[in-house]
This record gives C-alpha cells, sequence and structure tokens, in this order.
C-alpha cells in the first residue's frame, strides 16, 4: 500500500499491518500509551471505504465507530477530516449517541430522553438482540471499530459482544485497546463482579473466535518527547497482566517513586509562582486527580486565585451549544438552506471559529428537510428536545488548562501534566480498606503519568472538602459535611439544577435575561443562588433559589434541585432543616440550548418554539445564613479553614 499522506507520519510496519487486514477480518490490536492508535484507525478507515477491488470497498454508513466520549470521538472526526482520503463520511459516535440511535429506531415513541445512561445501554442491547438494526432504513454494520476496549464493562460490554454476536457471519471489526490503562472496573459497585470483569472481554474474544481472531501490537510510543514523560512506560506490559494485589502494590509503589521524583516537584498550587505559571501557560496543561472530590477542591481553589481553566465534566454529559437556541429563535422559517444557515450562524456571538461548513453537515444528517439541500428547524428543535443532537456539533473544548480526574482524560494527551501527589499504599489501605482495589489504583496512576508529551509533575494536595451524599445509595446527591454526622456546609452542583420548564424572567425581562447571558456570562463565572423566600414549594422541597449572576437574576433552580436540598438539610425525620440564605461558590460550566414549555417561551416574548438559553452549573456551593444585622455569617467549616 503507498503511501500517499505527505503531511501526516508514515505508517510503521506494526501501523500497516493494522490498516491492511481486509474488511471482514476479525482484529484485535493492543495499543500502549501514544502508540499511534488514533493514526492507526484513520488509516484503517480509509483503507476500509477506498480497497483498491470495489468490491472489498465498504461504504461510510457499513461502518460503525465506537468511543467512549466526546473528546476522543471529536478527535477521531478532526484526524478524518485532515488525513482521510475516502473515510470523510464515517461517523466517529460514543456509545450513549449510538444507543439512543438505536431506540430511537427500535421504539420511536419512547421517552429515551428521561431514561439514565446505564438504562439506554441496556436497552439498546435488547433492542439488537431483537433485529433493530435490521428495521425500517436502519444498515446492519459490515465493519465495527471500538476504542479504548479494555474499559468494556458490564452494560457497555455486553452492548458490543450482543453487537458481534448477532452479525458474527456478516461483519468484521477492529477493536483497540490495552489492559494497562484499564481503569472504569469502578462502575462495578461489588467487587467480586469487578474482579470478574478485568480483562472479560479479551478474553470473550480469544472464546469466541479461537481461529479467526488477529491479535496485533503497536509498542511504538510517539507521544512522550522527553524523559520524564516516558518515564512510566516500561511498566506497561506489567500492567496488562496485573490482577495480584501484592504484584500491584509492588508496581503501583514503583510508579509512585518515579511519579515523586524530587526534579518533578512543583510549589504548592497557591504558591505565586505556580500560579503564575498556570495563567499564562500557551501549551495545554492539565491537572490531573484521582477523584471528582479532588478535582473539585483543586478548581475552586484556581477559581478563588482567578486561574482560568475548565473541570472536565462526565463523559456521558452532553450538553447542546447555546448558539442552537439562537439559530432557532432568529427566524420563523421552518426550514433553512445552507447560505442563509451561514449567515445567521455568522451574526451569533461565539467563543471560537466555527467550521459552518462541517455544522451544516452534521445538522443536515440530523434534521434533513424535505426540500433539496435544506435544514428543517422544527426536526432540529425536536432532536434538542429528545437529546439526539448529534456529538459531531458540540462546542470545541479549546481551554489550555484542564482540570480532570484521570479517568475522565483517558485517551487524551497535554503538553504538559500535573498530578495530585498520590498517597502510599499504606495511606490508601486506611482510605479505602474493603474498597481498595490495588490493581485498579496502579492502572489510574499509569494512566496519568502517560499523558504527557513534554513535563511531567507533581503537586501536594490542597486541604480538601468532606463530601458525603444524601440519602441511600451511591447516586445521592454530594453534599460539603463536617466530622459530625448533622454538619451540612454545602452542595455539589450538577448539571440538572437549573429549572428547563420557563426561562429565566418574564415577558421583556426575560429578553434581556437571554441578551444577558450571550453577551456577559462565561464558562467560570461565579453564579449566587439567592433564597426568594422562606416557604418550601412542596412537602418534600426546599424553598425556591434565584440564580444571580453580575446582580442580575438569570433563572431559578430546579426542582430536583430543591429535592435534593430537602434530603440534604432533612437530617432525620425529627430533624427541622433549615435554609440557607444564600449558595455561593458556584460556577457556570457551559451555556447550553434547552427546550421547554412552548407556551413559557411565548408567554416571555421568545417566541413559539419553546427554546432558550440556559446556565449549566458546576462546582462546589458553600451555604452562608444571613445574620441578624444583614451580613452573612460564616460557616464552622469557614471559620476553622
Amino acid at each position: 500500500m503507498t503511501d500517499t499522506y505527505l503531511d501526516s507520519p508514515p505508517l510503521t510496519d506494526e501501523q500497516r499491518a493494522v490498516v491492511e487486514q481486509p474488511w471482514d477480518a476479525r482484529v484485535l490490536v493492543t495499543a500502549g500509551a501514544g502508540a499511534g492508535k488514533t493514526h492507526t484507525l484513520v488509516r484503517r478507515l480509509d483503507a476500509l471505504c477506498g480497497h483498491e477491488d470495489p468490491e472489498e470497498a465498504l461504504e461510510a454508513s457499513e461502518i460503525l465507530v465506537l468511543t467512549f466520549s466526546r473528546a476522543a470521538a471529536r478527535e477521531l472526526r478532526e484526524r478524518i477530516a485532515r488525513h482521510g482520503e475516502r473515510a470523510r463520511r464515517v461517523r466517529a459516535q460514543t456509545f450513549d449517541a449510538w444507543a439512543y440511535g438505536v431506540l430511537q429506531q427500535a421504539h420511536p415513541d419512547g421517552a429515551w430522553g428521561d431514561v439514565g445512561f446505564d438504562e439506554r445501554i441496556v436497552a439498546a442491547a435488547q433492542a439488537i438482540e431483537k433485529g433493530a438494526l435490521e428495521a425500517g432504513d436502519a444498515v446492519p454494520p459490515a465493519h465495527v471499530v471500538v476504542d479504548e476496549v479494555q474499559d468494556l464493562v458490564g452494560g457497555r460490554r455486553d452492548l458490543v459482544e450482543t453487537l458481534l454476536d448477532r452479525y458474527q457471519d456478516s461483519c468484521g471489526f477492529t477493536v483497540v485497546g490495552d489492559a494497562a490503562q484499564s481503569v472504569y472496573g469502578f462502575q462495578i459497585a461489588d467487587p467480586a463482579e469487578r474482579a470478574d470483569e478485568t480483562g472479560r472481554f479479551f478474553d470473550w474474544l480469544r472464546g469466541s473466535y479461537p481461529d479467526e481472531l488477529v491479535e496485533l501490537h503497536l509498542t511504538r510510543n510517539f507521544r512522550a518527547a522527553t524523559p520524564e514523560a516516558r518515564t512510566a512506560l516500561h511498566l506497561g506490559r506489567r500492567l496488562q497482566e496485573l490482577t495480584d494485589p501484592d504484584e500491584a502494590a509492588e508496581v503501583y509503589e514503583e510508579l509512585r517513586e518515579l511519579l515523586l521524583e524530587p526534579a518533578n516537584t512543583l510549589a504548592d498550587l497557591t504558591a505565586p509562582l505556580t500560579l503564575r505559571a498556570l495563567r499564562g501557560t500557551t501549551d495545554t496543561c492539565a491537572i490531573l486527580t484521582r477523584d471528582n472530590r479532588q478535582a473539585l477542591a483543586v478548581s475552586e481553589l484556581l477559581h478563588g486565585h482567578g486561574v482560568p481553566h475548565r473541570l472536565r465534566r462526565p463523559l456521558e454529559d452532553r450538553p447542546v451549544p447555546h448558539w442552537v437556541a439562537e439559530l432557532l429563535r432568529s427566524t420563523e422559517a421552518n426550514s433553512l438552506a445552507e447560505d442563509r444557515f451561514r449567515a445567521l450562524l455568522a451574526e451569533i456571538p461565539l467563543p471560537h471559529e466555527p467550521n459552518p461548513g462541517a455544522l451544516w453537515s452534521v445538522l443536515r444528517r440530523a434534521a434533513r428537510g424535505s426540500g433539496r439541500n435544506v435544514l428543517d428547524l422544527e426536526r432540529l428543535r425536536r432532536a434538542v428536545a429528545d437529546g439526539r443532537f448529534p456529538d459531531e456539533a458540540a462546542d470545541p473544548e479549546t481551554e489550555r488548562l484542564v482540570v480532570s480526574t484521570v479517568h475522565r482524560s483517558k485517551g487524551l494527551e497535554f503538553d504538559r501534566v500535573i498530578v495530585l501527589a498520590p498517597p502510599s499504599v499504606g495511606e490508601l489501605r486506611k482510605q479505602r480498606q474493603d474498597e481498595l482495589d490495588l490493581p485498579a489504583e496502579a492502572r489510574a496512576l499509569y494512566v496519568a503519568m502517560t499523558r504527557a508529551r513534554q513535563d511531567l509533575h507533581h503537586v501536594a494536595v490542597p486541604e480538601l472538602p468532606i463530601l458525603r451524599r444524601a440519602g441511600a445509595g451511591r447516586s445521592g446527591r454530594r453534599y460539603v459535611g463536617g466530622w459530625r454526622t448533622f454538619d451540612r456546609f454545602g452542595i455539589v452542583a450538577e448539571a440538572g439544577d437549573v429549572d428547563r420548564e420557563r426561562p429565566g424572567g418574564q415577558g421583556d425581562e426575560a429578553v434581556a435575561v437571554q441578551a444577558h447571558l450571550l453577551e456577559r456570562v462565561a464558562p467560570g463565572d461565579a453564579v449566587l443562588l439567592r433564597k426568594r423566600h422562606d416557604v418550601p414549594l412542596g412537602e418534600d422541597q426546599s424553598p425556591p433559589y434565584a440564580l444571580v449572576h453580575d446582580d442580575r437574576e438569570i433563572g431559578e433552580v430546579s426542582e430536583r434541585f430543591r429535592e435534593d436540598m430537602f434530603l440534604v438539610q432533612k437530617v432525620n425525620r425529627t430533624w427541622d432543616p433549615w435554609w440557607p440564605d444564600e449558595i455561593r461558590g458556584i460556577r457556570v460550566d457551559a451555556l447550553e440550548t434547552v427546550t421547554g414549555s412552548v407556551a413559557a417561551g411565548a408567554n416571555a416574548g421568545l417566541g413559539d418554539r419553546g427554546v432558550w438559553i440556559a446556565p449549566r452549573l458546576t462546582g462546589l456551593g458553600r451555604f452562608r445564613r444571613a445574620d441578624v444585622g444583614g451580613g452573612f455569617e460564616e460557616s464552622d467549616e469557614e471559620r476553622n479553614a
């Protein structure tokens, strides 16, 4: 195969072996950290679409590409756009987005937007088993590409196995993974079940295709450009087979010792030199944390010192960009031609330079009109309302500094990586006790240390809040507590905390609020939650809270937030809950398009499409109580800080 990609690296022999496999081959690729996996997959897709023999070439619609995160899907699509000669129409999708499409095909009247991520995955596997990909206009895949397969556990593993099982006689696949980077076992709550999931998909492949499976390896690292960035790579092979806790403890301590080299030490995150470097960084930089509590604390600290950054949201969170609401509300027409779409998009203020041609193609695929080359705006509105807005049209993530858990950084790379200093095995055992999974801890630390292209540093863990969950189970609302069981100091903001049924403000005020959001509100801005009155809106709810930005009300909290506040503050059945007058420290994660009541939108002067912009919230909110003098009391936690 002649290498015609003059502006991209030539294929190595290992990569070429992957690329040149026939379309009906069953291929398992083990790709170590930074081994040129994405580059290889782009060339593989190009080869599948452009085989010299027309009978061996596949159409883009016959190829299914699945990834874990929108960032990974976006990177693959961008690489295809830059370097793919024949695969430009191939779509890379997240598991959630694809599962949603399968369910819409199988059960178009189902309210899938109201169903949780895990439930959608399970339902999609059941629909595939019953032939959902053979009904109507659906096209069963001829070739499936799955990235990061080491993290296929539980429902997602069952989904992929069901898909490959059903089309085993007509479908090839290329699956890529590295057992050394398997870090999502924690999604399985039961430790015994979690241990069973380790390597289970690899075992299933080898057992299901004993004579057909082609196992290939990508071993050369292209990411790490310095000795510091390469420091952990030699341990990858040991981590691939790691299951024994005692051996895992040894590997973890070896990784920890390599990371904690004095030469890699940064001053405290609050040190003037560190803060100045973070504010002025022109390279991509990630501060990687072991868990969400650390990530929230680091983000709060950086905001407190005026350091712009982005806190990476959960992989399944998929906000619709705010410009979609402006586009839908900027015209009364039911459809748009491409030139009109481009003109309207150019009038919307955006923090980045969009690619109108690419956006047009993506939106047309999701909301094709009946006329020639026309976008149906009502279909686009329904796609937003149903949670089917295409991932490809999401806003790019352009911030130079990112705060992220290790798990949310999977598949990404940065010029500079700062890892919060990991605890020793002894400290881990004290913290986790019966829940400690040492192989998973070792792999997570390895993943963190192999994200860097140039510089790898460590920094001391800042003081952390005590986070607990309200109610029973692992899904209750997190709140800031104390050593006493009845301590309540704050609440963790979540994506669904803003009321979506009604826009902020009414009448002319709602129009002004939309203008304020568009012109004055940016990700990272502080939002104050202010109690409207003392009367709860339901038996199991708190009073309502207004969202305030720069002394202007921009919305109200949702019913779910009020219910969660009640659970947080209702310490026990006899406890009389108190309601903070203000909640401070919450930030804007993004501005997003939401759909609500058409009547509410029309009554507010926002047109008759029932669509508007709302802030999406994140961060640690701290409770404040007004004192008799009109000021605000410090909480016990603030007083003792």
